[in-house]
């Protein structure tokens, strides 16, 4: 970027816009702007599209929760145990895991030393995190 000085800039340091064009920062510049259009663009054509297609809504029956049709009776508010939770992520990490396993089965035969070794210690973490869940009781549904 080339800075201007003189008294055509008034005194001042100025950046002079042609050397802006032959900056090294002007791919950045247009990527920026593209990453902040991509982003806005749907909020705008969504808000558009709300304003000009969607009914308005009226009156309290049109305002009201709608709920498999039944109207909503008693308190909302519902203990839920969080062992439900625990139970639910380690099916998750285990099931994942389970998908890291697969390739390793089918590509065994091909398998160096030091990927043996790597597969075993990730065995070792999912046994290790298994007995964990089993220790804290985590597996037990009551």
């Amino acid at each position: 970027m080339r800075l201007v000085t003189g008294p055509l800039a008034g005194g001042s340091a100025r950046v002079d816009p042609r050397a802006m064009m032959d900056s090294q920062y002007l791919p950045i510049v247009v990527l920026l702007l593209g990453a902040i259009g991509f982003a806005l663009a749907p909020l705008g054509l969504a808000w558009v599209w709300a304003r000009a297609f969607s009914p308005q809504k009226s009156g309290p029956s049109k305002n009201a929760i709608y709920e498999c049709g039944l109207e909503a009776s008693g308190d909302s508010w519902v203990q839920f145990k969080p062992g439900y939770y625990l139970y639910a992520i380690v099916f998750l990490i285990f099931d994942v895991e389970a998908v890291f396993l697969l390739p390793v089965a089918v590509a065994f035969h091909g398998f160096g030393v030091g990927e043996a070794i790597a597969m075993l210690v990730f065995l070792l973490l999912l046994v290790e995190g298994l007995v964990w869940a089993f220790q804290k009781n985590v597996l037990v549904w009551t």
